[in-house]
């Protein structure tokens, strides 16, 4: 069935569902029953045409609405504008617009009770019904989960699993249902190929205090990391087998996460158990990264600044009149795969020319696939996935003397990156603080860009990761041994973007907690109003170029040494 034919049955499926059922509504996700990210299976996109990470749509009987967040607002207009209203959250929430007393239904496999809440509030009469017409993968993936040596992992199954159980009981819960795969990957030393751009494997699993567990996945992908846990006493079971599993547990006290236990899954749970928690620890646990996953992210990162350095070398000695966003994104992709250990992209490249910059996660097409030109910014958002370690940088280049303007946004720009990197993390201690010190230079001439100024990152997992960031809404504690992004930026529509981003990560200097870069990229000295900086910032700024040149220089033919030297 071609793409058209299957948007036009589903379409009619929706439309079928909330008339035969009374209903006013029904609410499409983006995820899947896994609740990730980037999933190989995309209803929203399917019926919206909107192909961003994050975001749902409601159908109403004689409206529909796609809602996303500010990253999105551009790109959901463009693609998804002329028969959907485009709502951003979370200035606007499905609570704002419907009626009241609305009876709206969803799909109880792929929405969260939290989810739910947070969208509709207790105003609306929510209806499970899962859609008869469901999208499913033409070639089944039956690429196999593989284990972690507890020398790449850096702490052994053993150790992880005691101390989830030791505040399992602290807390008197008897099980935990670990419904994140990312969670189950960290927790298990295991990593699989379920996902495009994340090694995560597509698992749940219900932990007993007494150490016991119960593995629910594809049994078809399990015989290699069988050896790694043979030690520990593990039952296998089929991906729909929960209910069983439940029915022969003895009645306790359960954990589950509120992020990703979908409505059906809780709603089993809490028939025959006591739910007390409702947020899994592994977040937590698994955002401390331990010296071998810091280890293994700085190596990632250096061989990762090799790439990518050699990629702003050439294209900014190029001729560039032929290149195209697409060809722009299969060079820099071919850098990457140079190197022995890269093993595929962390997230789809946006290179975004021109006003195409100006969408915050934009990704070129056929249609929207721009010629570069000298008097317009390219910004070159990409990452990958390392053994064993995961990437992520943002570029902004140009390839001509830019005006005035321009420069004085980027400097600013360049001076909340800065601000991040030297913020004292022990006064600010959490991202929402960081936040505001990021913004401050552009804030204080009435500029602000739609995102938050960080995110966290997994080690060889999600590009994505929390609980850690660095924005408005996180008042999570900061610790030694986290992962975040530093991405400050600035976007006018249908003109420019520009965004410097790169990975850093908490290090405990005596009695400091500091910020130190992950990322060995340089960055573009063309754009930048040296006399707007401070002497700390152009210390600052010193000092990262003369560390990329350290790290990257050895790997480099003498002419783009040469080149990367005249930046320091």
């Amino acid at each position: 069935m071609d793409t058209l034919s299957k948007k036009i049955k589903m379409s009619t499926e929706i439309n079928n569902v909330i008339l035969l059922n009374n209903l006013d509504g029904y609410i499409i996700p983006k995820n899947d029953s896994y609740f990730t990210e980037y999933s190989k299976v995309n209803n929203l996109k399917l019926v919206t045409n909107f192909s961003g990470s994050a975001g749902f749509a409601i159908f109403l009987k004689s409206e529909k609405y796609l809602f996303v967040d500010g990253r999105y607002t551009i790109q959901a207009e463009k693609e998804s504008g002329n028969k959907f209203k485009i709502c951003e959250i979370p200035n606007v929430w499905p609570k704002n617009i419907l009626k009241n007393k609305s009876k709206i239904g969803f799909d109880p496999y792929l929405f969260t009770k939290e989810t739910l809440d947070k969208y509709f509030g207790d105003e609306h009469t929510l209806i499970p019904l899962s859609l008869k017409f469901k999208i499913k993968n033409q070639i089944k993936n039956r690429e196999p989960f593989f284990s972690l040596d507890t020398n790449v992992a850096g702490e052994s199954i053993y150790k992880k699993i005691n101390r989830l159980v030791k505040i399992m009981k602290k807390k008197k819960i008897d099980y935990t249902y670990i419904s994140s795969g990312e969670n189950v990957c960290w927790l298990l030393n295991i990593r699989g190929k379920d996902l495009p751009n994340s090694p995560v494997a597509n698992c749940k699993v219900i932990l007993t205090k007494e150490k016991e567990i119960y593995f629910f996945a594809d049994l078809k992908k399990i015989n290699k990391i069988k050896f790694s846990l043979k030690k520990f006493k593990v039952h296998f079971l089929k991906e729909n087998r929960i209910l069983e599993c439940l029915f022969a547990l003895k009645i306790g006290n359960f954990c589950i996460d509120s992020k990703t236990c979908s409505v059906f899954e809780e709603s089993l749970i809490s028939h025959k158990f006591n739910i007390m928690l409702k947020e899994d620890p592994i977040y937590i646990l698994k955002s401390v990264k331990n010296k071998t996953e810091i280890k293994n992210m700085v190596n990632a990162h250096i061989e990762d600044g090799i790439a990518l350095t050699k990629f702003l070398y050439w294209i900014k000695n190029c001729n560039i009149n032929n290149l195209t966003e697409i060809k722009i994104e299969k060079k820099l992709e071919n850098f990457r795969k140079k190197n022995k250990n890269y093993l595929y992209a962390s997230f789809d490249t946006i290179a975004g020319s021109g006003p195409n910059g100006a969408i915050i996660h934009y990704r070129s097409n056929k249609f929207s696939n721009r010629k570069l030109k000298k008097d317009h910014l390219l910004l070159v958002d990409s990452g990958g996935q390392y053994r064993w370690g995961t990437t992520d940088v943002t570029r902004t280049i140009c390839f001509s003397n830019v005006s005035k303007k321009i420069k004085t946004i980027f400097t600013r720009v360049l001076k909340g990156h800065i601000a991040v990197v030297l913020s004292d993390i022990k006064r600010e201690i959490n991202g929402n603080n960081i936040d505001k010190i990021a913004r401050r230079s552009l804030n204080s001439v009435g500029l602000d860009y739609r995102h938050g100024t960080g995110h966290g990152v997994g080690a060889f997992l999600n590009v994505h990761e929390g609980p850690q960031g660095i924005s408005k809404n996180n008042y999570v504690k900061l610790r030694e041994g986290m992962i975040l992004s530093n991405e400050p930026g600035f976007y006018k529509k249908n003109d420019f973007g520009m965004r410097i981003e790169n990975l850093i990560f908490i290090k405990k200097i005596k009695s400091k907690l500091l910020f130190e870069n992950l990322t060995m990229a340089p960055i573009d000295t063309d754009l930048i109003n040296f006399k707007m900086l401070s002497v700390e910032e152009k210390n600052y700024l010193f000092k990262y170029h003369f560390d990329v040149y350290n790290n990257i220089s050895p790997y480099l033919k003498s002419y783009e040494k040469k080149w990367l030297a005249s930046l320091i």
